[in-house]
């Protein structure tokens, strides 16, 4: 018997949809579920400077992935002022963690997945990006 894939499950699909995209856009994506004692930073993705190195970005990167009639506006609503102070606490123990990349330009995208179809096993989900907010908030 076909099991139901668990909120966590596609949750990763939806992660791993969108480091596929980012890839695509020339991103490479340095950490997935990168986790602290404030939370968890769902991809850290680095952008290099395309003609000058000063040029390279860093974006801490929130995935929402929501199946149709979901209440939170596909996710959106979720990101309140609390998650983004956590968001801005995990972040700066990762430069912390990470001098290299101190120097980069910061911003935090949020991309949100929408899911179509069923969510089983035999047939799996179809992940949408619904949209893709560069620099969602400071």
């Amino acid at each position: 018997m076909a099991h139901s894939l668990s909120r966590d499950e596609l949750g990763q699909q939806g992660e791993q949809m969108v480091a596929d995209w980012l890839m695509r856009q020339g991103w490479q994506i340095l950490y997935r579920r990168w986790r602290c004692r404030w939370g968890e930073l769902d991809l850290v993705a680095y952008h290099s400077g395309a003609n000058r190195p000063d040029d390279a970005q860093l974006s801490f990167v929130e995935v929402k992935t929501r199946s149709r009639g979901n209440w939170d506006s596909n996710g959106l609503l979720a990101i309140t002022v609390t998650k983004q102070a956590k968001l801005w606490q995990s972040a700066k123990l990762f430069l912390a963690q990470h001098p290299d990349l101190a120097d980069c330009s910061c911003r935090f995208d949020v991309a949100l997945v929408r899911c179509r179809g069923a969510i089983a096993p035999s047939h799996p989900p179809q992940l949408i990006l619904q949209d893709y907010i560069v620099a969602a908030f400071d």
